[in-house]
């Protein structure tokens, strides 16, 4: 007994008792529900065994006793409290032990019950706490989900209030860190990351990728111990099989941009072999943009910030900025992140559409809308201020400047003039520094990448254009990843920015003055 107690739980002591009966056992509640049952055989089973057994627990209960049996002429069924409780005034609360067998009883039986009672009665408040446990598990891990979503989408007031409830306490400033493991490790892994930083980091299990864990990190790390390595060192190195990228620090506000960079980092690791990888110091474009982008962006979402919804039952604007954010990050996934269906998604970006004026199935319309909600996003005073007063700005060349780059259509659609001014904001000197820096790995060679751009990032039609198999121009862009440092095949994928970098490199080319 005690060893089906440790190995099989409830389950397997019922399963034993019901052979050395020759019939039915099970675990009943005080008001004659079957809560667990196993029989011996289906031959075995009397067929009135569920009304026999809640008369039977119900006469137990009723006359108080400790012990009860009823004979039914075929067979006997023999019931016993799991565990004595005081008695209230709705009556004693225990489940009830309950065995039919076939007349007559077997010799010793009644005593082979007394004495399995204490095991089952122990198995069954193990198997309590253990779904109350998993309870709490999953309320955590949802309410951790919550939070990183508040951050993901820049409610940082209301992420602070929910996590105080939970810890550790939010740091700021922040590193995000990515870790890929394999299969269902995910636990394992937490474990070994909370390990490796001594409980600081504030960790989420991704809800779009399965096999992502996201840590919030103090962008400050603990002093480590003379030959102590840091902590996405340590769970590369003793997690055999994970993948482990890290962000720059960033503001916790900013956590959004601290992911990004966190998952590009993740796609160069993936090639390395030390399997973990830092984000490389590159400029943010919203912070290049100036007063002058900022105006932009505030135009440009205003339908959005001030959309009224016609009905209660419909997303407001709150809703709408973060089925937007997410969508542009995660596309198709961001129905996990945000847990809405596939036609609701669908929906929300028809409207977000239709409000702003863009057409979301295009590239160019879509980097447009990522940088606008990026500079909104943005503190003010981060971004590079506009050109002092009586310095002409470079941005001001002549309207006339073609708004087809050689490697695609228009940078956004006609139908909003705000998203016309896109194109003001690209030919800014702190711009231009920030696309040549982004381009500056593949700056000459970069066919590839414009043809796929094109073809709005996907790959059939981009390997039709090139003349190539699918697989090779996969392999074509997974060397550009190496090389750019960024992910360019799974969201968040760096294609807006790469997008917005060669519009602005283009219309610089193709001004007056330079060739």
């Amino acid at each position: 007994m005690h060893r089906l107690a440790r190995t099989g739980g409830t389950a397997g002591l019922l399963r034993w008792l019901a052979g050395r009966s020759e019939g039915w056992a099970g675990i009943v509640g005080p008001d004659g529900t079957v809560l667990h049952a196993a029989a011996r055989t289906e031959g075995a089973m009397v067929p009135d065994v569920a009304a026999l057994v809640a008369a039977s627990a119900s006469a137990l209960a009723e006359r108080g006793v400790q012990a009860y049996s009823v004979d039914t002429g075929e067979h006997t069924a023999l019931l016993l409290p799991v565990s004595v409780v005081p008695q209230g005034a709705g009556g004693p609360t225990a489940p009830v032990l309950a065995v039919v067998t076939p007349r007559p009883v077997a010799a010793g039986l009644a005593v082979l019950l007394a004495d399995v009672v204490l095991p089952l009665s122990l198995c069954l408040r193990a198997e309590t706490l253990e779904r109350k446990r998993r309870r709490v598990d999953l309320a955590e891990s949802r309410g951790r989900e919550a939070v990183l979503h508040l951050l993901m989408t820049g409610q940082l007031s209301i992420a602070q209030q929910v996590a105080g409830a939970l810890r550790p306490r939010l740091p700021d400033p922040v590193r995000v860190c990515v870790v890929e493991c394999s299969g269902d490790d995910r636990d394992e892994v937490a474990r070994v990351c909370v390990d490796a930083d001594g409980g600081r980091s504030w960790i989420v299990r991704c809800p779009v990728y399965a096999r992502h864990l996201i840590l919030v990190m103090p962008a400050e790390e603990k002093v480590p111990e003379p030959g102590a390595a840091a902590v996405d060192e340590t769970v590369a190195a003793r997690v055999g099989d994970c993948v482990v990228g890290v962000s720059e620090p960033v503001p916790l506000a900013d956590t959004a941009t601290g992911y990004r960079q966190a998952f590009h980092a993740l796609a160069v690791a993936r090639e390395l072999p030390t399997r973990h990888a830092r984000f490389g110091a590159s400029p943010d474009p919203a912070l290049a943009v100036g007063g002058v982008g900022r105006r932009w962006a505030d135009e440009l979402l205003n339908p959005l910030l001030t959309h009224v919804p016609r009905r209660a039952q419909d997303p407001g604007s709150q809703e709408l900025l973060a089925t937007a954010t997410s969508w542009l990050a995660f596309s198709s996934h961001a129905t996990d992140h945000l847990k809405v269906h596939r036609n609701t998604l669908t929906a929300r970006l028809r409207l977000i559409g239709e409000l702003l004026g863009l057409d979301l199935h295009r590239l160019a319309d879509q980097s447009a809308l990522d940088l606008a909600l990026r500079v909104r996003a943005t503190p003010a005073p981060a971004c590079t201020p506009d050109p002092a007063p009586g310095c002409a700005p470079e941005s001001a060349q002549p309207a006339s400047a073609p708004l087809s780059a050689p490697y695609g259509p228009a940078p956004v659609s006609n139908t909003s003039q705000a998203a016309g001014g896109l194109d003001e904001i690209l030919r800014r000197p702190a711009v231009r520094d920030w696309a040549d820096t982004q381009l500056a790995p593949v700056l000459g060679a970069e066919e590839t990448l414009r043809t796929w751009l094109r073809c709005e990032a996907r790959l059939g039609p981009a390997a039709a254009e090139l003349g190539i198999s699918v697989p090779g121009a996969r392999k074509r862009l997974t060397r550009l990843e190496t090389l750019l440092q960024r992910s360019l095949l799974r969201p968040p994928s760096a294609r807006y920015d790469l997008w917005l970098a060669l519009r602005s490199h283009d219309l610089v080319a193709s001004s007056p003055g330079n060739g």
